[in-house]
């Protein structure tokens, strides 16, 4: 509940403090008093936008802060949730400088303005009469149903998870459309990759095959240079290994003379080993080597086919052809994981269809069962407001597939008078009549709502006297529940609070100001003589007043 509302530089208000007590409690004032500047101010710290225009003193800034006590509203997830210090005591505050900037606290984090716009909405609502052309919309009149049935949990869960379907859906259309898409170019990649496939290229291959193109096509001459080599080295009469063989032998007959030459002498073996090495290789090589025309053809054959992936690729080598083939086959595996992914959707989409066709049955099958005993208190608390011949029902109507309301639709009916057809509220009912069928419909569900204080600004209009002490007497049944501020001119409902505060201007040659304050027992009734009285305040206005705060009860 609020429990105290500072207000600086707003409007006519310079500077107010005031604490509030809980349960029922009514502002009143004369017109133009500044009751509306009380709204509006209050109305920052649930979130509304500011206007630097309405900054009493154009130099300063606009502070309003308002104080509530949050406890046994299971308030913590949101707190948690938002990263905020939950206290018992909560601040809730608004800083408007005159450069426009707007800064937001909750308990002095600093918040967005739809956070505490978030909050506001869990801690405070504000009704005003013009509130009661929401009657006749199908949202309102659905959420008062199912307040009263006691299954608004059961109904966010069902929406939840109905917009979880909705996201579903949408999904699946984006993916099903990305799939018609791709279904042309999947075949397409497959087409391109089972080629590169078929292929069976190997990192080095374009190099590896042109060699051996190159010796096969030159195998003659090869062989033909290789087997010279081998036959001057090893194999002639006058071969060099024989030269070197006699060369060492002089060498050696001479060593004794000159042993120096020993050094040379294993030099020359030296070499005439390796040259013996290097002619049995040349040998090997040179038999290894023939001419094979079915090879060159098919050596030919694959750098045709190499040479003709790379043209049409735009590729340079087949390195990127191997690059190529692993791209598309991501490519293949990303538009087959999207069949998948829709056939996941689609079973996903099913199971939460059959959930949601079942929570909406037993949402629907719980409305129906509290709708005659609704209907019956609704009428009753009508007549009670000077309205003896009202009807009212509800239609509830199927619908062929699941809405985020479940599977049907409510409609208020309602009559004021006796005889005629019961229509929709916009149509049969008046001003005054609205603001009472909303009073009784907002009293039905307070009990049954979590929110801690709820504000009636002026929702007695063209009500009676005898109906406004009844409509007091509802209000006051719904302050046990929660707390309930009223801002009235009727002293009827006025004398049934249990604490009442009076709006009031004061003005001088320089400016004016709006004050807001507690009434004394004694002020209080001077005040609801007041408002009992044309203009001079008299005995029996007093009297009368007297007696108003006697029976408030």
């Amino acid at each position: 509940m609020l429990t105290r509302l500072t207000i600086k530089n707003y409007a006519l208000i310079r500077e107010l403090d005031i604490d509030l007590t809980g349960g029922f409690e009514v502002i009143t004032g004369e017109t133009g008093a500044g009751k509306s500047i009380l709204l509006g101010a209050l109305s920052l710290i649930l979130g509304q936008r500011a206007e630097t225009s309405l900054l009493s003193e154009k130099d300063k800034k606009c502070v309003v802060e308002g104080t509530f006590r949050i406890t046994g509203y299971t308030l913590e997830p949101f707190f948690r949730k938002n990263d905020l210090d939950w206290q018992e005591i909560t601040l809730i505050r608004r800083e408007i400088s005159p450069n426009g900037t707007s800064r937001a606290f909750i308990n002095d984090t600093p918040v967005t303005l739809s956070l505490i716009r978030e909050l506001g909405e869990k801690l405070v609502n504000i009704h005003s009469q013009y509130q009661t052309l929401t009657l006749n919309e199908a949202n309102f009149q659905m959420t008062v149903v199912d307040h009263y049935a006691g299954i608004i949990g059961q109904v966010n869960a069902y929406r939840e998870q109905f917009d979880q379907l909705t996201h579903i859906k949408t999904s699946l259309q984006k993916l099903n459309e990305q799939e018609n898409k791709s279904r042309a170019e999947l075949e397409y990649f497959q087409f391109l990759f089972e080629e590169l496939e078929k292929a069976q290229l190997l990192t080095g291959e374009q190099e590896q095959v042109e060699r051996d193109l190159q010796i096969g096509t030159n195998a003659e001459e090869i062989k033909s240079c290789l087997y010279h080599a081998s036959q001057s080295v090893l194999h002639n009469d006058t071969n060099i290994l024989d030269q070197l063989r006699e060369l060492i032998a002089g060498l050696s007959r001479s060593v004794r003379y000159y042993p120096d030459l020993q050094i040379l002498i294993n030099r020359l073996t030296e070499t005439s080993i390796e040259l013996k090495d290097i002619a049995l290789e040349i040998d090997r090589i040179e038999s290894q080597i023939t001419f094979d025309p079915q090879r060159i053809s098919a050596l030919n054959d694959r750098i045709d086919l190499i040479n003709k992936l790379e043209h049409k690729h735009h590729a340079g080598s087949v390195e990127e052809l191997l690059a190529l083939k692993d791209d598309l086959s991501e490519k293949i595996l990303s538009r087959q994981s999207l069949a998948e992914k829709i056939e996941q959707l689609k079973s996903e989409a099913g199971k939460l269809e059959e959930e949601l066709n079942r929570s909406a049955r037993e949402i629907s099958m719980k409305r129906k069962e509290i709708l005659p005993g609704f209907e019956k208190e609704i009428i009753r608390l009508l007549q009670d407001l000077g309205m003896p011949d009202a009807r009212f029902t509800i239609e509830q109507t199927p619908v062929s597939s699941l809405t985020r309301d479940g599977l049907d639709q409510l409609t208020f009916l309602f009559n004021a008078n006796r005889g005629g057809d019961m229509k929709e509220i916009s149509g049969v009912a008046s001003g005054g009549e609205r603001s009472r069928l909303m009073l009784v419909l907002k009293s039905l569900i307070a009990r049954k709502n979590l929110l801690p204080t709820i504000i009636f600004d002026e929702i007695d209009m063209g009500i009676s006297g005898e109906v406004a002490g009844k409509m007091g007497t509802i209000l006051k049944r719904m302050a046990e529940f929660m707390q309930v501020i009223v801002i009235t001119h009727l002293p009827q409902i006025a004398s049934k609070a249990e604490s009442h505060y009076l709006v009031f201007k004061t003005a001088d040659i320089f400016s004016t100001q709006t004050f807001l304050r507690r009434l004394s027992a004694e002020e209080r009734l001077q005040e609801i003589a007041k408002m009992l009285s044309d203009q001079k305040v008299t005995d029996s206005a007093i009297m009368a007043a007297r007696e108003l705060l006697k029976n408030k009860l």
